[in-house]
């Protein structure tokens, strides 16, 4: 997976990490199961401190994305199945929530939602 960081953007760059894993996991450019690169290579690869990418593997870790095992290195969780019922949703609503509190056009907020999942699940079944 190629990965691009913006070292000049506000976002942290391990936030920016961690977008761009899920991202790649949400478009099936990651594939369930694959394994992620070293932190230490990773940094070395983007340039950044390990401890930046640790710091985003973590965060992944938490979230349930990706598995850490030390004999085997990082990966995309194989089981993906059971994050349908779990806190991801209800983070997920309650982003969804903020992004609808802060637009008045309701239908057109949808809309973009919407489209934004479809294309998620059609790059994905490519």
């Amino acid at each position: 997976m190629l990965m691009e960081i913006d070292l000049s953007a506000e976002t942290p760059i391990y936030q920016q990490i961690r977008d761009q894993v899920v991202l790649g996991v949400g478009r099936g450019d990651l594939k369930y199961g694959e394994n992620l690169p070293s932190a230490r290579q990773l940094a070395q690869d983007l340039g950044v401190n390990p401890m930046t990418v640790n710091k985003a593997y973590q965060t992944l870790k938490r979230e349930g994305i990706i598995v850490v095992d030390r004999r085997v290195g990082t990966k995309v969780r194989e089981n993906p199945d059971d994050m349908i019922e779990s806190e991801y949703l209800n983070r997920l609503e309650v982003t969804l929530a903020e992004g609808l509190a802060k637009t008045e056009d309701n239908q057109a907020f949808k809309e973009k939602v919407v489209s934004m999942l479809e294309n998620l699940i059609e790059g994905r079944e490519n």
